[in-house]
């Protein structure tokens, strides 16, 4: 009686005990699986999202350097009443093309003077935005963008600035509104949040201007006043955690655990993507459950399978079938779980081989680039150089050493500067602004001069006397590569000219040196005109449309400006360089 009663107590702790063990391993091994594959997607899906956010602000990026050269917009900042109405003509029409949300000029005094919304009831005209970081940095360092309430509008965005020749400064507003509306579609919680961890852009509104982090009185003070966020923004994020290395947040209020991943930050800002992981915990119940009934049903085949055989010989083909069934199931099972495996580990290959995709066209792109414009500034010094070397051949031949052996050095000079320049268009693919230091104008005018002397020998070039000692802030290579472009074109408008003539004049202000450029020929057709510093807009059939926006991008990092000027016959550009203080 004792033996029965002992082996009643074995059996009903291996069946209280032993399902219970195996649907903990078998619930925490789904949950791994079931939180992988979510990780993953929830990855992919977050890069989706930051590359809608990032082609969103990439279409609007070079709309402030497009117009900064605008001549309209030039007048206006230099008080003309007529221009200042085509312009705002011509902003309302540019905002409803682009979808900004407005677009508007402020004067040197920080006060709006046109604007996309000049005949609304809420026009900027008349405001005063000095105060707004977004013109303060535009004024010092030629481009800024802040995100922060519209003054007027009340309404958040992205606002991009770059300052104009005159002191005065365009801006573009960005809203994303049509992106927190897809991201809201799309399912889970998307936040943009900046540097110090405010929320700026996100698919819960309500969350706009609260804080991942606490900050400080003082600071939070500050950000407010930048952002016109109010007094009651900056309030701590209503989550248990969002640290960058959490793997699970909770929504104050819930118990819903909740999954997060974060990607590199953009301009200062990051991309943190939320998605609940309800569904995760289904299937951990659901594996569980199911692993609880197959240990019951396990453990009461065992124990048929021993009362059967104590009982009486005649039922163990009746076992043996029912073992075999279960083990027909068991294969089914296991057959179903192998195909599982392999159609992760494809759907997993093919996530490899897109991400690999992805980064080879964004090698690929850059490379274009860096060869569209290695290909554009060294073709006038590999020219120039073939130039002498068979300029050398004929002096050989007659003898005249030292003309050879002059070109020969003005050779190793074109050489060095295609050293120089190929240098500098790396440090450009590495974003890089290179050195800025004073030099002599009279040199770089004479680099220029070199590398396009045999272009130039047919045209009457006048250049005045400069002083040796008249210095500006600029690169030496980087400035010459200005001229050069612009003493190429002149001189290949001038192609068909007789009375070719090109000249070039000084004027030498307090903190300035203007350096004009003006030619004889056609000059530039008004179809092109106002978007002469537009990539890839050109005039001649042969023309890459590179060559004056890579000059008025290195004029804009060496702090100075390029403008194509009104004039009666030919071209007249201005380089506007800084002296040295």
């Amino acid at each position: 009686m004792k033996t029965m009663k002992a082996r009643w107590w074995r059996w009903a702790l291996l069946i209280a005990v032993l399902p219970i063990v195996a649907a903990l391993i078998v619930g925490g091994i789904a949950q791994r699986q079931a939180l992988a594959r979510l990780a993953t997607a929830t990855q992919i899906d977050a890069r989706l999202r930051q590359a809608l956010l990032l082609s969103e602000i990439a279409r609007f990026r070079l709309l402030p350097l497009a117009l900064a050269g605008d001549r309209d917009l030039l007048a206006t900042v230099m008080g003309e009443e007529s221009a200042r109405r085509l312009l705002n003509v011509k902003l309302e029409t540019l905002a409803d093309t682009t979808g900004a949300a407005v677009i508007y000029v402020l004067d040197p005094q920080g006060r709006a003077i046109a604007a996309s919304n000049w005949h609304t009831s809420g026009s900027f005209i008349g405001q005063d935005y000095s105060f707004r970081p977004y013109y303060v940095e535009a004024e010092r360092r030629g481009s800024a963008s802040q995100f922060g309430l519209g003054t007027v509008s009340r309404r958040p965005g992205l606002y991009l600035s770059r300052r104009v020749a005159g002191g005065g400064v365009i801006v573009v507003k960005l809203e994303f509104n049509r992106i927190e509306r897809q991201w809201r579609q799309a399912g889970g919680v998307t936040l943009i949040t900046d540097a110090a961890g405010v929320v700026l852009v996100t698919s819960r509104p309500d969350w706009r201007f609260a804080t991942t982090v606490p900050l400080p009185a003082d600071r939070a003070a500050r950000i407010r006043i930048d952002l016109q966020s109010g007094a009651g923004s900056l309030l701590p994020l209503p989550v248990r955690s969002i640290a960058s290395d959490a793997r699970q947040v909770v929504v104050a209020g819930t118990t819903t655990p909740m999954l997060q991943e974060r990607l590199a930050p953009v301009d200062g800002w990051q991309l943190a993507l939320i998605v609940a992981t309800s569904d995760v915990e289904r299937t951990v119940r659901s594996a569980q459950i199911a692993t609880v009934f197959a240990m019951l049903a396990l453990i009461g085949l065992v124990w048929g399978i021993r009362e059967r055989s104590r009982r009486r010989a005649v039922q163990v083909a009746s076992a043996a079938a029912r073992t075999a069934e279960l083990q027909e199931a068991v294969s089914v099972r296991t057959a179903e779980l192998r195909r599982e495996m392999d159609e992760r580990i494809a759907s997993e290959a093919r996530a490899d081989t897109l991400r690999e995709g992805l980064r080879q066209a964004n090698r690929l792109a850059t490379l274009g680039q860096v060869t569209a414009s290695v290909a554009h500034e060294t073709a006038q010094p590999v020219a120039a150089i073939r130039t002498y070397a068979a300029n050398s051949e004929r002096l050989l031949e007659r003898g005249d050493n030292g003309q050879v052996q002059a070109n020969l050095q003005a050779i190793g000079r074109l050489a060095d500067r295609i050293g120089k320049v190929t240098a500098e268009l790396r440090g450009f693919a590495r974003k890089g602004a290179g050195a800025i230091q004073p030099i002599a104008l009279q040199e770089a005018i004479d680099g220029a001069q070199l590398i396009l002397k045999e272009r130039l020998a047919a045209i009457d070039l006048r250049i005045p006397d400069i002083a040796p000692d008249l210095l500006v802030l600029a690169g030496k290579v980087r400035l010459e590569q200005v001229l050069v472009n612009l003493l190429q074109n002149a001189a290949e408008a001038l192609a068909d000219q007789p009375d070719a003539a090109i000249k070039l004049t000084i004027n030498v202000t307090d903190d300035q040196v203007h350096v004009d450029i003006i030619d004889n020929g056609p000059g530039i057709d008004d179809t092109v005109a106002d978007r002469i510093f537009t990539p890839f807009v050109t005039s001649r059939a042969s023309g890459l449309g590179l060559g004056l926006v890579i000059a008025l991008d290195i004029m804009t990092d060496m702090g100075g400006t390029l403008q194509l000027l009104p004039s009666d016959r030919g071209a007249h550009f201005r380089l506007s360089l800084r002296r040295p203080v």
